[in-house]
């Protein structure tokens, strides 16, 4: 039976029935690929703050040069060489970038994993093992540390 305190004891289910560590050693594992799981979810969170820079900077471009949303990405060489041209006083800026589809699905399925990736980390946390509570807070922090200075970008 699951307990519901603090513990270092092994025994518990850990996000499936048959992941199910009961020695030190498989506990000592379980904790290795959360401390990965909690680093891959930093990495993930800096490069989609990345991404969106280079995704705003794109949009400003191509809403600069008149170019169409859809066009996008057929040819990126054309549209960086064609000069920003300044946009006339009547016209209003715009204020959220445009839809650009293949911006928006990857943003999208980024977020969704970084999403499933939190909720397995919750979920391991709620077993109350003590252990894999010390690892994942470890993890989140080396990770901030290791990929935190990418997720400020200088728009």
């Amino acid at each position: 039976m699951m307990k519901n305190y603090l513990h270092f004891t092994a025994g518990d289910n850990l996000l499936f029935q048959t992941w199910h560590p009961d020695s030190s050693g498989a506990i000592a594992g379980a904790c290795i690929g959360l401390v990965v799981v909690a680093l891959f979810e930093r990495w993930l969170s800096a490069t989609r703050t990345g991404l969106q820079s280079y995704w705003h900077q794109r949009a400003l471009a191509l809403s600069a040069n008149g170019t169409l949303a859809e066009k996008c990405c057929e040819d990126e060489d054309a549209v960086s060489a064609q000069p920003v041209s300044k946009s006339a006083p009547s016209q209003k800026k715009r204020t959220v970038p445009p839809f650009i589809v293949t911006h928006d699905i990857l943003r999208g399925s980024i977020y969704a994993i970084q999403a499933l990736l939190g909720y397995i980390l919750m979920l391991a946390v709620m077993t109350f093992q003590a252990a894999y509570v010390i690892s994942i807070i470890l993890g989140l922090g080396i990770g901030e540390i290791l990929f935190g200075r990418m997720s400020y970008s200088s728009n």
